[in-house]
């Protein structure tokens, strides 16, 4: 990670998954619930006769809604063994778990998101769509603006040393417009689920929730593109007032994990052996 080096703490494997031992044994952690303004109304989901999806002016083939409904399936088993962690992190990092009862993407925003990128890329299938997704389970991690390089810092180390590889770091916060904060994406080791973890200010999460609606509208097929043009522009003068915290721009994603080439997969985690999800209390 490139921070101050006074910032910099050491993260050991041995050392790691004692203090996700430690932190799992506290019980919950504590959260913040943040709820986004409702969006435009709309017209109700529907499920058609022959089992496609419509919403909006977005549609899904039965086997298309099926596929969906099956990987919403898989990221709601993996969710489980992926909490925990999460959790831990955010006691150990001294950081808010913000609205952790939405850490699942809802059926219907998932079908939203593929119908979405079906029709903009005609001719795409909803395998490729559905393996574009890194969020059907998510996390926000939130720290004031003065802890928040460091606490960044730690909790990628965290999620690295204890098997989960980065697939995706979007820092943004040296933008000179639009959205502000690091929107981070993981592979999970024991299921291979895809997950986020958006790492922000209390001022950053602010300016997400009050531009949410905008961009919902901005997303919509039907908006005309001048329309579109003055929505970005709302959303840029929301975020330009954001504060960035020091160092923020700086921070980089953990390097990959080193494999076991004998084994053909991550080597062993001591993380691992801690005990089973079902086992962990979650509040």
């Amino acid at each position: 990670m490139n921070i101050p080096r006074t910032a910099r703490r050491t993260v050991t494997r041995a050392a790691t998954a004692a203090a996700l031992a430690t932190a799992l044994g506290l019980g919950a952690v504590p959260t913040t619930t943040a709820t986004a303004a409702a969006p435009h109304a709309v017209r109700a989901p529907g499920t058609d006769p022959d089992g496609g999806w419509h919403q909006d002016g977005l549609r899904l083939k039965a086997a298309d809604n099926r596929k969906v409904d099956a990987f919403v399936a898989r990221a709601r088993r993996a969710e489980r063994s992926i909490s925990p962690q999460i959790r831990a992190i955010a006691r150990i990092s001294h950081a808010d778990l913000i609205g952790f009862d939405q850490r699942l993407k809802s059926p219907n925003s998932l079908k939203r998101k593929v119908a979405t990128w079906m029709h903009e890329s005609p001719g795409q299938s909803v395998g490729t769509s559905l393996g574009m997704i890194n969020d059907a389970v998510r996390y926000t991690l939130q720290w004031p603006a003065g802890k928040y390089s460091q606490g960044v810092h730690t909790a990628a180390d965290l999620l690295s040393a204890w098997g989960n590889d980065s697939t995706r770091w979007a820092n943004t916060w040296n933008r000179a417009n639009g959205y502000k904060a690091i929107n981070s994406a993981w592979r999970a080791p024991r299921s291979g689920q895809l997950f986020e973890v958006q790492f922000h200010t209390p001022e950053s999460k602010a300016a997400q929730l009050q531009t949410h609606k905008l961009y919902e509208e901005q997303r919509l097929p039907g908006t005309p593109p001048a329309r579109v043009r003055e929505l970005q522009n709302q959303q840029n003068a929301i975020f330009a007032a954001v504060p960035v915290p020091a160092g923020a721009e700086r921070l980089t994603a953990p390097a990959h994990r080193v494999a076991d080439p004998s084994r053909h997969r991550p080597a062993p985690d001591p993380a691992r052996r801690l005990p089973a999800p079902a086992h962990v209390p979650v509040g």
